[in-house]
């Protein structure tokens, strides 16, 4: 195909310039959308450049004389313009047009010619070609190979680079001059398992691995069905704060109604799944397919998945296919190997475009990404993968992020994209999290019910003095926001639930409050219903609905009790538990009274109903860290 060339200028560099430079944009010539990662090169010699988020490039420094560009990329036919001269001091801008080729999806060639190593019948790790390991162990994140007496270790400390975003915690408020609280709901759970991972693996995590809300989020809660009509119910509840006796603690819950297979809309699914060398350890790979086949058995027929990979570049292996033909969809993830490095802005792109080519109007149109985040080629900062996708979401497709792996992992990345995104955020460590996340829990995981989830709180000053929202660091609003129908919030799905505490210091003498602060252009006063009402708060709750872009209003108000813990339900007693164990593995300077002893007996006693023993594997989990925590000073 001729390339179309539809602007070329030259000028003059300053005088300083030596040399010449080519820029330009490539784009998709049907949709004229910009194609990020292509690849662009002056053919015979080293010079080229790949394309960035809004798919320009620019190649500097070229000497004159006369060359042929390249383009390319994965799925497109490559294009060539040839015959370019060029001066010194000379600048050419092209705007190349790339036309989709046909994709072959017999078989997927994204994979090693050989295995690196081989497994002995003593279960020892043999090297096979230490040439070839010793080329790939800068590649593979995390993971460091070495060989002297034919094994292999990893992970390694030395080589650990996971990344994970520094989290202030919440501070306590004074409620008289800040009496509103706004916040977008959380469902993710990702960091959760993460530190299972580390717990379970004989380390405390880092600091900021621990979200707590995601903690307190990871567990379902006993609270009222929705009524009918009603996209979900809202529980609030007030009891004494276990680990300051001073305090109260303020439990808010809300209940996503759950769907029925009429109410249930038929999925568009695009799994984009990283296909990288770094990939390829046990807990990557073998365990995303895993998952994926899990997910794959609980779709209806009347879904579709499309599947695209991504490793140096990126390509779609399976067009979107009717769900009812699982065998084929399970028999291209089982051909899926790792090999290469992470193009996953690339992957991103082309996901995206196949979502919206099979888009379902009202529809579940949702890409699965399933990564450890290490991406490295092509877009790979944060802020140009966030930009991507909040431009993407606007077209009504969903992303939902899956996180796996060790050594290499980028969790602050993966949680900031899931977020722009309208999805969530979960972290696979081990098969039972694949079967919770993408078996039991499918649902909610895949099904939006209410969008742009907001809650804002209003204090009575004459009941609270200060109160602190425990985590959600990175979900806070501007009490502007708050009715403010263009800001984005989480997303909740269909019998989800999610639970947000306050640690509330209460007024001790009603007749000590002052209205002691001066303004000049207004007076600040507290009133009468203030004074007299039982009224500890008001909770204000905005959504909107899949598929509209106006939100409606939701108000509650929780009144005082008698507030003695003891009586509190077993919603406000396990929360109350798993915060004090978040806090702990932070070392929050908020954890007050809370051990590891108080923590086991909160939640022995308040466990309840636990139909797949959630619970009781985070009472295992704390008995694990506390002995960690007790060996955390004796030698190794």
């Amino acid at each position: 195909m001729k390339t179309l060339l539809l602007f070329i200028s030259l000028f003059s560099f300053q005088a300083f310039a030596q040399n010449a430079t080519i820029a330009g944009k490539v784009i998709d010539k049907d949709t004229k959308e910009p194609l990020i990662g292509a690849n662009v090169v002056l053919d015979g010699t080293s010079w080229g450049a790949a394309t960035d988020i809004y798919g320009f490039f620019k190649i500097k420094n070229i000497p004159a004389g006369t060359y042929t560009i390249r383009a390319s990329y994965v799925g497109y036919s490559t294009e060539t313009i040839k015959d370019i001269a060029l001066s010194k001091n000379d600048s050419l801008f092209f705007t190349i047009e790339m036309k989709v080729s046909s994709v072959s999806t017999e078989e997927i060639v994204v994979q090693d010619s050989k295995p690196l190593i081989e497994k002995s019948a003593t279960n020892s790790l043999k090297i096979i070609d230490s040439e070839r390991i010793e080329r790939i162990h800068f590649e593979v994140g995390g993971y460091e190979a070495k060989y002297g007496n034919n094994d292999i270790r990893y992970p390694s400390d030395a080589f650990n680079t996971e990344e994970y975003g520094l989290i202030v915690e919440n501070d306590f408020l004074d409620a008289y001059s800040n009496p509103l609280s706004s916040f977008s709901i959380d469902v993710d759970a990702a960091s959760y398992s993460n530190v299972r991972r580390f717990i379970m693996s004989g380390n405390l995590p880092p600091k900021d691995a621990v979200r707590i809300e995601e903690f307190v989020n990871y567990f379902d809660y006993d609270y009222p069905k929705p009524e009918k009509d009603k996209p979900f119910s809202i529980f609030t509840e007030m009891g004494e704060c276990p680990w300051n006796k001073n305090n109260y603690l303020a439990h808010i819950g809300i209940k996503g109604k759950e769907l029925n297979d009429e109410e249930r809309r038929p999925g568009n699914f695009v799994f984009l799944i990283d296909v990288s060398g770094s990939m390829t350890p046990e807990n990557k790979l073998p365990l995303l397919k895993k998952a994926y086949k899990l997910m794959v058995k609980k779709l209806h027929p009347q879904d579709r998945v499309a599947i695209v990979v991504y490793a140096g570049a990126a390509g779609v292996i399976l067009p979107s296919t009717e769900a009812n033909e699982k065998e084929t969809i399970i028999n291209a993830i089982e051909k899926l190997r790792a090999g290469g490095s992470t193009a996953g802005g690339q992957g991103i792109q082309l996901a995206y475009k196949i979502a919206k080519e099979n888009f379902i109007k009202n529809g579940n149109n949702r890409i699965i990404l399933a990564t450890d985040g290490d991406f490295n080629v092509g877009v790979s900062s944060t802020s140009e993968m966030v930009r991507l996708i909040e431009e993407k979401r606007k077209e009504g497709i969903f992303l939902t992020v899956l996180g796996f792996g060790m050594g290499n992992y980028k969790d602050n990345r993966l949680e900031q994209i899931a977020d722009k995104g309208n999805g969530n955020y979960f972290y696979i460590d081990n098969i039972l999290e694949a079967k919770k996340v993408l078996g039991h829990e499918i649902m909610s995981t895949l099904f939006t019910i209410a969008k742009d989830v907001k809650l804002q709180l209003e204090f009575n000053p004459a009941k609270v003095k200060s109160y602190r929202l425990i985590g959600y660091e990175n979900r806070l609003l501007k009490k502007e926001d708050f009715d403010d129908d263009t800001k984005d919030a989480g997303e909740l799905g269909a019998g989800h639930t999610v639970t947000a505490l306050y640690e509330i210091v209460p007024v001790k003498d009603v007749s000590a409050l002052k209205n002691n602060e001066t303004l000049k252009y207004q007076d600040n006063n507290l009133t009468r219903q203030a004074l007299d009402s039982e009224e500890v708060l008001t909770l204000n709750l905005r959504y909107k609905e899949p598929d509209e872009e106006t939100s409606r209003l939701i108000s509650r108000v929780l009144k005082e009790n008698n507030n003695e813990f003891e009586k509190s339900t077993g919603n406000l007693k396990f929360s109350a538990a798993v915060v004090q164990f978040a806090m702990l593995l932070r070392d929050s300077k908020y954890k007050g009274e809370s051990d590891y002893d108080n923590i086991l007996k909160l939640a022995e006693d308040s466990k309840g109903e636990d139909k797949f023993s959630y619970r009781e594997e985070f009472i295992t989990l704390v008995r694990m860290a506390k002995r960690l925590s007790d060996h955390t000073d004796m030698p190794e």
